[in-house]
């Protein structure tokens, strides 16, 4: 059995996510599909709308075949890290192909563009871009300029850079392999029958109807979507209640400063970023910082979860299991099918996901955290 990789977060599942699951299965037949997801909390600092076994049923449904978590401790970080922790699960599946939405569509380019993000060379260029007081990202993007004359700021391939990168310094087998992303991850209004995320978003925050837009599943999952503003009450109480914030994963010192100063003031948690976001850290720096106070994930703590040391399936249906079966004993990781101690964080993230449902939804959550075995389609 042969097996190809995607590594989305479904936020929430929409056409474009449609469209690319048909294109890889078209380009991979006989494949088992693999996704690995981002459950609660996601890479950009966002929340995911719908919790995970309900994003799980959706991917089910629409053709997936077996769904496994991506850890709180690399689904929450910057691109680099994002990367090393998913490309590592696919490698212990033994997963033959990864495919990926990119902009550029151009492999050959972006494996060109990995392999130079990989040089002492390419380095330093970026420590010098910091020295002056620009962005990590932005002083990434400017170390590429200067040297391959392409600038990269779209999402999908700075991950999709990220995953090659990775893939490379693993010296893994997997063959990684683009899609053409046709609409505008940036944009915020509904647009055609593909349209971004970030456009579907808004539209359910101002209750505008976006059945248009997405499978009709992923409709049924979104009578109380959640986002990250529902959050600010707790995230207000933490802050202020909080002597030393720098202890936070992603808290830089210093920063702790300016997040006291304009909680004060602030009404949600997007006003608080835009008050508090500055030349040196963007928006998404500063949404990963949040999310971590939130959840109270420390450096020391995070220090623990710097490897994958274990595989949790979500959910599959009969091919994933085979495949699982398969595979499993020459997979020197645990694979966690129920409940045990290396799931203690994720039940924490669960217990902080769910504390602003309403009751009866935020005793099931946690309940089902502990209980709750893969879904089995």
């Amino acid at each position: 059995m042969k097996a190809v990789g995607i590594i989305c977060e479904y936020n929430p599942f929409h056409n474009g996510h449609l469209y690319h699951l048909k294109q890889v299965k078209k380009m991979c037949k006989d494949y088992t599909v693999i996704l690995v997801m981002s459950s609660s909390f996601l890479q950009r600092g966002e929340v995911s709308m719908i919790n995970k076994w309900d994003k799980t049923k959706i991917a089910l449904d629409l053709g997936i075949d077996l769904v496994i978590e991506l850890p709180f401790c690399f689904s929450t970080q910057s691109a680099d890290i994002f990367a090393k922790g998913a490309i590592t699960i696919l490698n212990h599946l033994k997963v033959d192909k990864l495919i990926f939405g990119s902009e550029l569509n151009d492999i050959d380019l972006l494996n060109k563009l990995a392999t130079y993000q990989l040089t002492d060379q390419y380095n330093k260029k970026v420590k010098q871009n910091l020295k002056e007081g620009i962005n990590y990202p932005k002083a990434l993007a400017k170390a590429l300029k200067e040297t391959n004359n392409i600038e990269i700021n779209t999402p999908n391939d700075i991950l999709g850079i990220s995953y090659i990168k990775e893939i490379k310094k693993s010296n893994s087998k997997i063959t990684p392999l683009t899609i053409k992303r046709n609409n505008d991850y940036h944009s915020e209004k509904l647009n055609g029958k593909i349209t971004s995320a970030k456009s579907i978003r808004l539209a359910l925050k101002n209750k505008q109807d976006i059945k248009n837009y997405v499978p009709k599943i992923t409709t049924k999952y979104l009578t109380k979507p959640i986002f990250i503003d529902d959050y600010f009450n707790l995230l207000k109480y933490k802050i202020l209640s909080e002597d030393h914030l720098e202890k936070y994963l992603t808290v830089d010192e210093g920063i702790e400063n300016r997040l006291k100063k304009f909680i004060v003031n602030s009404n949600s948690i997007s006003e608080l970023i835009n008050n508090v976001k500055t030349k040196r850290y963007t928006y998404n720096k500063i949404s990963r910082m949040l999310v971590h106070i939130l959840c109270n994930f420390t450096k020391e703590e995070a220090l623990k979860y710097t490897k994958i040391n274990y595989i949790r399936p979500l959910g599959f249906n009969s091919l994933g299991q085979k495949y699982l079966n398969q595979v499993k004993k020459e997979i020197e990781i645990p694979i966690i099918t129920k409940y045990n101690k290396l799931l203690d964080l994720e039940l924490r993230i669960t217990s902080v996901y769910a504390s602003i449902l309403d009751e009866k939804d935020k005793q099931k959550l946690i309940k089902d955290e502990y209980q709750k075995k893969p879904i089995i389609k």
